[in-house]
């Protein structure tokens, strides 16, 4: 079987972007709001679970501040939350104060060497990849993906294979000549749902859920033990022998 593409997961996966990213971002946008909520290391974890920022905060509403549910204009206001929220998360990027995760780099120009396609499946905005792309790999890093699939140009979000679905439509490709690399136990439900054999590369906050359909588990795009990067003809060995 031939490796025609590798689809990357954004949050997580490229970059460990939640902890110190997402979730500080939400806490200056709800205090530019003049709301008392304070999501702490643990809360967010929690709130992971749930896939996009503004279905996370409307989760948030229903389970920890019921009162708010009453608003008028509900969606509209939490659509301008988020939109606040994100111009922070946008600060920190071009700030650099979020790096690619260790590995993701070189198997990048690995694939790119051997003319193996990549796209991006996430459910963060387009602004959010592109700026990230932009401050951690240079100005020209956007047309190095095929794809780019991000946001809410599918109707359901991970775990649903909707985005999956989409990136394969664009790229012209069967799943089976494909390989996902998310974090999450919602990311690899999402890309197995779309026929896609997936690759595991915990964060933090994923290290303990069930990653048991995955083809590899990683701790990083680094492989121990031998401290070796991920590279294409490790993907393209493991497309064979599953």
């Amino acid at each position: 079987m031939t490796l025609s593409a590798v689809l990357f997961d954004v949050d997580g996966t490229l970059a460990d972007t939640e902890r110190d990213g997402h979730r500080i971002a939400f806490n200056q946008a709800f205090n530019e709001f003049q709301l008392d909520w304070q999501w702490d290391v643990d809360l967010y974890g929690v709130l992971l679970k749930i896939t996009g920022g503004k279905e996370r905060i409307l989760f948030y509403l229903e389970n920890y501040a019921p009162s708010f549910l009453d608003r008028n204009n509900l969606d509209e206001w939490i659509a301008q939350i988020h939109k606040v929220k994100t111009g922070y998360f946008l600060d920190l990027l071009k700030k650099r104060q979020i790096p690619l995760r260790p590995g993701v780099q070189h198997l990048l120009n690995e694939l790119r060497r051997n003319n193996i396609k990549i796209a991006i499946a996430t459910t963060t905005t387009h602004e959010n990849v592109s700026t990230l792309l932009q401050y951690t790999l240079g100005n020209d890093a956007l047309a190095w993906f095929t794809v780019i699939g991000a946001g809410d140009i599918v109707p359901r979000k991970k775990p649903a294979p909707d985005i999956y679905h989409w990136v394969l439509n664009q790229l012209g490709l069967p799943a089976e000549e494909c390989i996902a690399i998310e974090d999450s136990e919602n990311g690899l439900k999402s890309a197995t749902a779309a026929g896609i054999k997936t690759i595991i590369t915990t964060s933090e906050y994923t290290r303990q859920q069930d990653f048991s359909n995955a083809i590899l588990v990683l701790e990083s795009m680094i492989q121990t033990p031998h401290n070796k990067p991920l590279d294409a003809q490790t993907l393209i060995k493991l497309l064979r022998n599953r």
